[in-house]
Order: structure tokens, then C-alpha cells, then sequence
């Protein structure tokens, strides 16, 4: 049951929190556990709960704690349902309840786990038959964002072979001599930048409101940035990639929580996972080790900004990390408080470079100093 924390930050005035925007989280697991790992076992993590993708893959890493917090119930209730699911289905049944695997049953399944959620995501599922028996993990405002660009859009630009041959497994020397040659056309170019528009993404995918401290062209931006995970990551193995163009993760591509080698630990850990409403800069449960911020700072002006990344330095014992993501609004560590954390620029860079949730601009690590 999700405990409720102060009251929220400005955002959740200005943008809905009341709906499963995020059924996955878009964010690389893998990159996120390599930031936080020094500082990881046996301490205590904050993350935003989003999905709750990242909030279970952060358990690998054996803290002591993962406090995942959101500001929206409809987030939270998916965190709740996944570690019901997690406690109570083996494998297989555990990818065919979330909708990895195709399922009929998976509404007699949720009766099964319904006595082990929250009151409130009871009430929320009880609510939404229709997402359980899709599948959650298919079910967010961005998921069907997504499922627009691959049946609407991605058929004007190539053909089913083409995206085929795209997800082939190839060299990145192959990878990107099949980009130059046969996917970067002209309409490619022309029809990303229109549906990757803000406009677009603003009334179909994201909230309007998440695009306030936004400033340049959207589309252009998030294209150059397709533009290096199709050919400098590997495309077959990119669970995200796959997701995109085919609407489902396949096993050979999932992200950390669901693969078969991390099973065993995440349903030992599960226990160690509380889940909070409410903002994360307002937690008030003792100092963390380690932060996940997903892209939290995107949806705050600049002075908003640096107090909330004040009051998290507040929550965070010296040598604990803060790894959080931009998407289209540059923030990182204030100047005013370099004298409390420190940017670890080499580290970040080179995990942005491999991060496989490519759209977003760059990936940021920071270390809090003190004695």
C-alpha cells in the first residue's frame, strides 16, 4: 500500500497524474544499475516508481532498501500489481500475466493477486479490467503513442521487410552501412520530425505541460539521437528498440527486470520495496546512498529545479550518487551548489553512449561530497 507523503510540487497542478501514462519505463535499467552500483549494496535507494521497471531492477543490486516514490497512484497501482506478480507466478506465467507472452487467463490471474495489493490499487484495477486482460505493460498513454508511429507511420516509410532486415542481427559496421543505405531516406527524416514533433508528442504521448522549460525543435532532436542507437548500439539486443517496431519486448531482448538470470533475486528482494505517493524531494524517511530521478528536473523551471535538487542533497549521505536523466531540458548540478556535489562527467558520458532508451539527450551522475 503506497503511504502518502507532503504535498506535491507545482507540476502536478499543471499535468494529470489520475492514468497509466508510462505502462513500461523508458528508461535503460542497465545503465541506471551501473551508476548506482558502488554505492548500491546494503544502502538505501530512492527511485521514482514510474512503471516500476527500474524500481525492481535496482533490487539486483542488493540494497538494504528501494523507496519508490511517484506522484501518481495510477503508477504506483502498476508497481503494486508487478510485485504481486512477482511474490505469487513463475516465469512463464509471470511474462504471459504482464503481456510478454500472449495470455487468456490473465483476468482469473489478477483475482489471484488482488488480496496482495494496496487498497488503493485495488480500487484502481478493479477499475481498469480491460488494461489487466491487454496486459499492462501495453496499456500507457506513451505505449499507444508508440503503437500509432508502428501502424500509422512506420508503414509510409519502409516496408515490413526493411524494419525486418533493421532488426537482423548485424556488426555496427553492417548496422550502420544498412542506416545510411536503406533507412535514412528523406521521408524517414521528414516524417520522425513530424510525429516526434512537440505538438504532436504533446497531445498523443507526454503531457503538453512536460514541454513548459523545452526550448529548440523536438523532433530534430530526438532524431539525431535514433540516429546513434541505430547505429552505434547494437539494434537486435535493444529491448526497447524492439518494442518500438514490433509492440512487444521479445526474450532474447527484455530489460533487466524481466530477464530469466535476475527471477530468483528480484522475488527474494521483494520485500525490501516500499512504495510511497507523493514527490521525491519531499521523502522523509532517513538518508539514501543512492538516488534514481528518472527525467523528474525536465518538468521544473530552473529555480523549482534547484530547490528540489537542494532538498534531495538534504535526503543523501556524502558519497551517495544521484543519477537522473534530460530528455529535452538541459538540467544538471547547480553552480550554487558545487560545493555539495560534484558532476562524474566521464562516467555518465560513457553510459550515455551505451544507454539503449536512446531519446534522451543526455544521462547525468552525481556525487554528493561532505565527510
Amino acid at each position: 500500500m503506497a503511504e502518502p507523503l507532503a504535498e506535491a510540487p507545482a507540476v502536478q497542478e499543471r499535468a494529470a497524474f489520475d492514468f497509466i501514462r508510462y505502462a513500461s519505463v523508458w528508461e535503460d535499467a542497465d545503465v541506471l544499475c551501473e551508476a548506482l552500483e558502488p554505492v548500491a549494496r546494503g544502502g538505501r535507494l530512492l527511485s521514482i516508481a514510474s512503471a516500476g521497471d527500474n524500481a525492481l531492477a535496482l533490487l539486483t543490486l542488493d540494497p538494504a532498501e528501494v523507496v519508490a516514490v511517484d506522484l501518481s497512484p495510477a503508477q504506483l497501482a502498476c508497481l503494486d500489481l508487478r510485485v504481486a506478480a512477482f511474490r505469487r507466478l513463475e516465469r512463464d506465467s509471470l511474462l504471459a500475466f504482464l503481456g510478454v507472452l500472449p495470455s487468456s487467463e490473465r483476468a482469473a490471474v489478477f483475482r489471484a493477486l488482488r488480496a496482495d495489493l494496496g487498497e488503493r490499487s485495488r480500487a484502481f484495477w478493479d477499475g481498469h479490467p480491460e488494461v489487466i486482460e491487454r496486459g499492462i505493460i501495453h496499456t500507457g498513454k506513451f505505449e499507444r503513442y508508440f503503437r500509432l508511429f508502428r501502424r500509422f507511420v512506420l508503414p509510409l516509410i519502409h516496408s515490413g521487410r526493411t524494419v525486418a532486415e533493421l532488426r537482423a542481427e548485424k556488426s555496427l559496421d553492417l548496422q550502420r552501412e544498412f542506416y545510411a543505405r536503406r533507412w535514412d531516406t528523406w521521408r524517414w527524416r521528414a516524417m520522425f520530425k513530424l510525429f516526434f514533433s512537440r505538438a504532436v508528442m504533446g497531445r498523443l504521448g507526454r503531457d503538453p505541460e512536460f514541454f513548459t522549460h523545452v526550448e529548440g525543435p523536438v523532433g530534430a532532436s530526438i532524431l539525431a539521437r535514433t540516429r546513434h542507437a541505430l547505429t552505434e548500439i547494437p539494434v537486435c539486443s535493444n529491448p526497447y528498440l524492439v518494442y518500438i517496431v514490433t509492440g512487444n519486448f521479445s526474450l532474447a531482448a527484455l530489460p533487466r527486470y524481466l530477464r530469466a538470470e535476475h527471477a530468483g533475486t528480484l522475488r527474494a528482494r521483494l520485500d525490501r520495496v516500499r512504495i510511497l505517493e507523493g514527490a521525491a524531494d519531499r521523502v522523509d524517511s532517513g538518508r539514501f546512498d543512492g538516488m534514481n530521478l528518472s527525467d523528474i528536473f525536465e518538468y521544473m523551471g530552473r529555480e523549482e529545479f534547484e530547490r528540489c535538487y537542494r532538498a534531495l542533497l538534504d535526503r543523501a549521505r556524502p558519497g551517495a550518487r544521484l543519477a537522473y536523466w534530460n530528455m529535452l531540458a538541459p538540467r544538471s548540478r547547480p553552480a550554487s551548489l558545487a560545493a555539495r556535489a560534484r558532476p562524474l562527467e566521464e562516467l555518465a558520458s560513457e553510459l550515455h553512449r551505451r544507454d539503449r532508451a536512446w531519446f534522451y539527450q543526455a544521462f547525468h551522475v552525481d556525487e554528493v561530497l561532505g565527510g
